[in-house]
């Protein structure tokens, strides 16, 4: 089943933390996808949130599954830059396998941040982002 994102966009925090258990890893993506930050899960205005997030801070990220790296698209302009290596690992949700996209080694502004993916449909992930070992926000990706 795919996933129109205004429908993942209103999914409250249980919703999309099911999604995210009932999904498998996938493979690696390889490629630019789209993003969009769920900041405030269920919030009637969790909509807007993304959209300025998605306009001023990040807009995607770009995975070339050959290195296992990505980059992450920010700023108005698309700088493409804050790189992270992307492997499967488990998950510190559920213990079970997604893919890790791990800044702690690659970037000195997120070394902190560990993102997990899992694919939800075809093109389709969805992600957590963590400080440390805390889950701050999800976000959904697009390829």
């Amino acid at each position: 089943m795919a996933y129109d994102i205004e429908q993942v966009i209103k999914m409250s925090e249980d919703e999309l933390d099911r999604l995210f258990s009932d999904s498998e890893s996938g493979e690696i993506p390889d490629g630019e996808a789209k993003g969009t930050a769920i900041i405030a899960p269920g919030a009637g205005y969790n909509h807007a949130i993304a959209q300025i997030v998605n306009y001023f801070a990040w807009q995607g990220k770009i995975f070339d599954a050959k290195s296992g790296t990505l980059k992450n698209e920010i700023t108005p302009f698309g700088l493409r830059a804050i790189l992270a290596r992307v492997y499967k690992g488990d998950s510190w949700f559920d213990q079970k396998p997604c893919i890790v996209l791990d800044y702690s080694e690659t970037s000195v502004v997120a070394q902190r941040i560990r993102d997990e993916i899992r694919k939800v449909a075809d093109k389709q992930y969805l992600g957590k982002v963590y400080w440390g070992k805390k889950q701050l926000i999800h976000f959904f990706l697009q390829f």
